[in-house]
């Protein structure tokens, strides 16, 4: 009997969720990602946030297979946003995608929270700055990753090459930094939020201290090479156990982006609505504190702002390249 009683306390508010979305005159899909990464929960927020402040408008976030899936959907005009990272986003917007045949016309609607680029090393290893790993032993990133692929840009653009310079071996961010501990690797790499929880744990290892590595002087070459998709940005002091100071490194921002055929109404509403209701969203995803006006600035989307977006960043006040 309990059992059946908790079961529908679930039931009830779903279909009545399903059916209040039905009732809107006009349906958005945001295609996001699978339900264990950041993408599912952030679209599912937002499209709450966009159903309940958008007069006649529900939204619905899409299970995807990510990024790229993603933008075939925004390309096909089978969702009306979605979520991707900024490297790919500016690949597929030129048309270098290897599944698209031409360049999908998007626009962005914000840039919602960036990837940090960590270099983690241990005060013993003497390691102060990126230069220092020739001849070392680093942990790029787990093979085919997003990491892996990063970690090498960011190498080369201090002049080291991966494969010549240094002891390369690709391993994940919890397995890195068990190696780290057991003295297999001299340091790593890793892209992620802040905190991320595996190097949370490292740095409260008892009998060594975690350190991270700047490595936001990679920023401009890798501009220069790849295209604006990196920016500079801040490690802040105590985001991890005895973290002193702050690290300046690279970043790589998550975009919301549409079709450029969107109207631009619905557009500045969405934008306009995401951004005043921020704090909702970031209550129930801390990552969407990253969510602001002022982040809109950072120059985090290589690809265009929709003239919608822009016509809010305007009223409030904010100068936005386009």
């Amino acid at each position: 009997m309990r059992r059946l009683l908790i079961v529908g306390l679930f039931v009830i508010p779903l279909m009545g969720t399903s059916s209040a979305w039905a009732q809107k005159a006009n349906h958005l899909s945001i295609a996001t990602g699978g339900t264990g990464g950041l993408y599912y929960p952030i679209g599912n927020g937002m499209a709450s946030l966009v159903s309940k402040y958008i007069p006649n408008v529900g939204a619905k976030a899409e299970v995807t297979g990510g990024s790229v899936d993603n933008l075939l959907l925004i390309n096909e005009k089978k969702a009306d946003l979605a979520f991707a990272i900024a490297d790919v986003a500016w690949e597929i917007y030129q048309g270098k995608g290897k599944r698209f045949k031409e360049r999908v016309p998007l626009k962005t609607i914000a840039v919602v929270y960036p990837v940090f680029i960590h270099l983690v090393t241990l005060e013993s290893k003497g390691v102060d700055a990126v230069t220092d790993l020739k001849g070392k032993r680093i942990a790029t990133g787990a093979p085919g990753s997003w990491t892996d692929t990063t970690s090498r840009r960011v190498l080369e653009a201090f002049q080291l090459n991966p494969e010549k310079d240094l002891t390369r071996i690709q391993l994940g961010p919890s397995d890195s930094s068990v190696a780290l501990k057991d003295n297999k690797i001299d340091a790593f790499f890793w892209g992620g939020g802040l905190p991320t929880g595996s190097l949370s744990e490292l740095a409260m290892s008892p009998g060594m201290k975690m350190r991270l590595i700047p490595n936001a002087d990679a920023v401009p070459p890798m501009r220069e090479k790849y295209g604006p998709i990196y920016v500079k940005g801040i490690i802040p002091a105590k985001t991890y156990f005895l973290q002193e100071t702050d690290a300046a490194v690279s970043v790589v921002w998550n975009l919301l982006v549409c079709h450029e055929s969107m109207r631009e109404d619905l557009a500045y509403q969405i934008t306009r609505t995401l951004i005043e209701h921020q704090p909702e969203l970031a209550a129930v995803q801390r990552e969407a504190r990253f969510l602001t006006l002022e982040a809109q600035a950072g120059g985090g989307s290589p690809v265009p702002y929709h003239p919608g977006a822009l016509r809010y960043f305007t009223e409030r006040g904010m100068r936005v390249g386009k």
